[in-house]
C-alpha cells in the first residue's frame, strides 16, 4: 500500500518548536518533490515548504522563512519539517504530499501532487 504518514504534531506554546516527520511506505520518496501544506479552520490549504527530489533545493512561504526548515533523509524514506519560533497563527492541520519532479517550479501549489498524508494537528497556544 502506497501511503504517507505524518507524525510529530501536538500542542506547543508560542516560541516553542516541533519537528514533523513524513514517512513513506510502498514507494521511494527520493523520486519525488515533497511539499508540506497546512490548513487552518475556515481557510484554504496553503503551501508551507517544499524540497526537490535531490534535496538540493528548498522553498518556503514568506510566513515561515527563517523559522521552518525542510529536510529529507532518503535512506529513511522520510522528510522532516523543523518548526521553530512557533506562533499562534501557525496553528493548523499539516499535510505532506509527494509529487513528480516536474512540480518543482510550482511546488507551493496543491495541484499535481500524487500522494497525500492524512494530516496532523499542530496547535500553538499558551
Amino acid at each position: 500500500q502506497l501511503q504517507l504518514v505524518e507524525s510529530g504534531g501536538g500542542l506547543v506554546q508560542p516560541g516553542g518548536s516541533l519537528r514533523l516527520s513524513c514517512a513513506a511506505s510502498g514507494f521511494r520518496l527520493d523520486y519525488y518533490v515533497i511539499g508540506w501544506f497546512r490548513q487552518a479552520p475556515g481557510k484554504e490549504r496553503e503551501g508551507v515548504s517544499c524540497v526537490s527530489a535531490s534535496g538540493g533545493s528548498t522553498n518556503y512561504a514568506d510566513s515561515v522563512k527563517g523559522r521552518f526548515t525542510i529536510s529529507r533523509d532518503n535512506a529513511k524514506n522520510t522528510v522532516y519539517l523543523q518548526m521553530n519560533s512557533l506562533k499562534p497563527e501557525d496553528t493548523a492541520f499539516y499535510y505532506c504530499a509527494a509529487g513528480p519532479r516536474r512540480l518543482w517550479s510550482v511546488c507551493y501549489l496543491t495541484a499535481g501532487y500524487e500522494y497525500w498524508g492524512q494530516g496532523i494537528q499542530v496547535t500553538v497556544s499558551s
